[in-house]
């Protein structure tokens, strides 16, 4: 009950502090590229429930592709690139705070195609809690695209090593998790985006 009052609280207060910085990004996004501002994809929620998640769009608008972004990949915009580095594609996210869907803290939620590959025991525990905009596998892993462009097989490397990785410490803090630990994690989430 309380975590979901502090979301509901620091959700609403960020959205009207950052409300005319969304409107300015949104105006460059426009700018940049042709196509829509935001970016809505179907990810996989709490008790499995899937859910349309909301970024700021930061690459071009293209048919297909792999779900996973490697290095500079050349299907990212000007803007894009900017939004990436500094997280602030993430901001509408603030929305599916309020409307339930996900919690400022908990385990990054997936796509369906790779949230199929979690080992059940691991799925179950992880699918227990809303999925949040940061958790401690999103600091651990910020520069994940830059680990991946460095591997052979980005695709293997993602669901082979990344992803049970990012599991076991997502299953980590639902054990662990407390009022405590998500302030703990969101003032750490604060440091690294001031630090770009």
């Amino acid at each position: 009950m309380a975590k979901r009052a502090l979301d509901l609280l620091l959700a609403a207060a960020g959205l009207a502090l950052l409300a005319l910085p969304m409107l300015v990004i949104a105006l460059w996004i426009k700018l940049d590229s042709p196509g829509p501002v935001l970016f809505r994809q179907v990810r996989v929620g709490r008790f499995g429930v899937p859910f349309r998640i909301h970024k700021f769009r930061t690459m071009r608008v293209e048919g297909g592709g792999r779900e996973i972004t490697v290095g500079a990949d050349p299907r990212i915009t000007r803007a894009g690139r900017w939004l990436r580095r500094t997280k602030l594609d993430e901001l509408p996210q603030l929305l599916d705070v309020l409307r339930g869907r996900m919690s400022l803290v908990g385990p990054r939620p997936e796509v369906p195609r790779y949230v199929a590959l979690y080992p059940a025991e691991l799925r179950s525990k992880v699918l227990s809690v809303r999925p949040g905009l940061t958790d401690p596998a999103s600091l651990e892993y910020h520069d994940e695209n830059h680990l991946l462009a460095a591997a052979a097989d980005p695709e293997r490397e993602y669901v082979d090593v990344v992803m049970p990785a990012k599991l076991r410490r997502a299953a980590a803090y639902v054990d662990r998790m407390s009022l405590g630990n998500d302030l703990r994690l969101m003032w750490a989430t604060l440091k690294l985006l001031l630090s770009r």
